[in-house]
């Protein structure tokens, strides 16, 4: 019997191999739930960035759907209009109603990362990636004197995001940036002029306007990153609005009111 025990109770060196394959087995799971660890951290860390790349499309594409701005020539009392709009001075091709070209996307900039001189970019759409920017000309090609109004009217808005808006309005090289007035204090956002109203941008008088007068006009429309109202909640917002030229025509001496005749 102590013959048979002696030789089933393991030697010294069995011992050590067994401790070593428990170590070797044990480093092994180690490694595995590390490597298991480092998966899963890759694949949450995956996951984040799709899910960020498909918020930042979002951004990117819905703040202004293909929408195009537009000016139209409205004349008063349905006159034949001396007053004439068309997008090329070397081409004076006049119409009543211009439409800039769509742009893809509408999403936040600075007024600071627009082109110094874009009011003399081109004429017509000079659009850039993330603002529209339209050039065109009034010109009076009657035969008299007349004073023309032009408005900027705000026809939709969805989620509020007309509080972020930009209008930049040139007008033969003057500058005017509209903007609403901060929600929470009542004031005008730094160097801008208050929209007019609700849904109007801007409302501006040309008087005296002389037979073979031009006016060059350029728009230019972006949401403002430093606006303290461009926040997450703008998402998913829309904009549109349009622009109107109406003549007023000037009575001369031998003339009487049409409601008067």
């Amino acid at each position: 019997m102590a013959n048979e025990e002696t030789t089933n109770t393991p030697t010294l060196e069995e011992q050590i191999d067994e401790a070593t394959i428990g170590e070797k087995l044990e480093k092994k799971a180690k490694k595995e739930k590390r490597k298991n660890k480092r998966r899963i951290a890759f694949e949450i860390f995956l996951v984040l960035i799709i899910l960020l790349l498909v918020n930042l499309y979002i951004v990117l594409s819905i703040f202004y759907k293909g929408e195009n701005f537009t000016v139209t020539l409205d004349s008063e009392y349905g006159r034949e209009s001396g007053l004439v709009i068309y997008e090329d001075p070397n081409n004076k091709y006049t119409r009543t109603f211009l439409r800039s070209q769509d742009i893809e996307f509408f999403t936040d900039i600075s007024i600071d990362w627009l082109p110094e001189d874009i009011d003399n970019e081109g004429n017509g759409s000079h659009n850039g990636r993330n603002y529209i920017a339209y050039t065109f000309y009034a010109e009076n090609m009657g035969q008299d004197v007349i004073n023309y109004w032009t408005t900027i009217k705000i026809d939709d808005v969805i989620k509020d995001v007309d509080d972020a808006i930009r209008v930049m309005i040139f007008k033969n090289g003057e500058r005017v940036v509209y903007a609403k007035n901060n929600e929470q204090t009542g004031e005008p956002e730094p160097e801008t002029t208050p929209f007019k109203d609700e849904d109007t941008v801007m409302l501006d008088l040309t008087e005296n306007f002389e037979v073979g007068d031009i006016d060059k006009w350029t728009v230019v429309i972006w949401l403002e990153g430093d606006d303290p109202e461009c926040l997450d909640n703008l998402i998913g917002g829309e904009i549109k609005m349009h622009m109107t030229l109406t003549e007023e025509h000037i009575l001369q001496e031998d003339e009487t009111p049409q409601d008067q005749r």
